[in-house]
């Protein structure tokens, strides 16, 4: 039998999977001071979401001689709050759900971007306040425009399928993927990320947070982006992120949106979350959410599932394929 923290909640269902495989489970949250004193230092397995930072310092606290963690689970796609080199060498294997929230996120970023468009969120809050802005809430259609993403893994080309059939031309850079593994008919992969900013007036985040991909969208990128849709019309510039904070210069972008060179900006996620004290939440083109592109109630129940037969499988003794170290 294991004994198994789940810090930041996971599905009824997948608490089940585990506690009829005969496994002791604990949904306690703890607290970053609780983290470092060695609390998990119990347990064989934790769970976590974004909440639970498994830093270096967390993670050594959480090993003693006799026992301690072998296993992280992130019930979710990113791993920037676990600390894999530091889990890596003390020989933890760290695991994901990539592929459970991915319909979420979609959905979400074709959310996002149809409210930017259509003044969806800024036609909301001026009716509320009692103005009836029929005639200066003028927006533009998807249809013929292109959509370029950054990043083109799992959920970028659910983006690109959802896109494409509402008669979007689609764009991306990814350095990771080859050129000839995409069909040309169905997206242009470039091999300049700037060339997504000079070809598309509206696009998508989907990369990884790094050092490597930290404010990739500045001020110089967003400066390129013409506002003129590849139909002619003018339709302005509209920029998207449910990836991860930071990849996004947000100072860099209230710039834009002030010049008018933004004309809109759309953010699931931030570079300090919440974004309590952030001037973007008073600009009328800004609209946001608070991290919730994998909150729905089918995302969470797979990845409750998946996550507690990934942990199954590992303490059967059986490596799972989708171990990230």
């Amino acid at each position: 039998m294991a004994r198994i923290a789940i810090t930041d909640g996971m599905s009824d269902g997948a608490m089940k999977i585990l506690s009829d495989a005969g496994h002791e489970i604990s949904s306690e949250h703890f607290e970053p001071p609780d983290l470092l004193s060695g609390v998990l230092s119990t347990f064989d397995a934790v769970i976590v979401r974004s909440a639970t930072k498994m830093t270096r310092e967390v993670i050594t606290s959480s090993i003693t001689e006799s026992n301690g963690i072998q296993f992280i689970g992130r019930a979710g796609v990113g791993i920037d709050n676990i600390d894999l080199e530091a889990a890596t060498e003390h020989g933890i294997i760290v695991c994901n759900t990539p592929g459970a929230s991915t319909r979420s996120v979609v959905e979400l970023t074709i959310g996002h971007l149809l409210s930017s468009v259509r003044n969806i969120p800024r036609a909301d809050r001026t009716m509320r306040a009692g103005s009836w802005e029929k005639k200066t809430l003028r927006g533009s259609e998807i249809y013929g425009k292109r959509l370029g993403l950054i990043g083109f893994g799992r959920i970028a080309r659910g983006v690109a399928d959802a896109a494409r059939s509402l008669g979007m031309e689609i764009h991306a850079f990814d350095p990771y993927v080859e050129n000839g593994s995409i069909d040309p008919s169905m997206c242009t992969l470039h091999e300049e990320l700037d060339d997504i900013f000079t070809i598309c007036t509206h696009i998508s985040v989907h990369c990884n947070f790094s050092e490597e991909t930290k404010h990739i969208v500045n001020s110089d990128r967003i400066s390129l982006m013409t506002g003129v849709g590849a139909d002619g019309i003018e339709c302005g510039n509209h920029l998207i992120s449910c990836a991860r904070g930071g990849i996004i210069d947000e100072d860099a972008a209230l710039k834009a949106l002030e010049s008018g060179q933004l004309s809109s900006l759309a953010l699931d996620v931030f570079e300090t979350e919440p974004p309590d004290q952030s001037p973007l939440l008073a600009h009328d083109d800004f609209h946001g959410s608070p991290h919730i592109a994998a909150s729905t109630m089918e995302a969470q129940a797979r990845i409750g599932v998946e996550m507690a037969n990934t942990l199954l499988e590992f303490l059967d003794g059986i490596r799972p394929v989708n171990s990230l170290n």
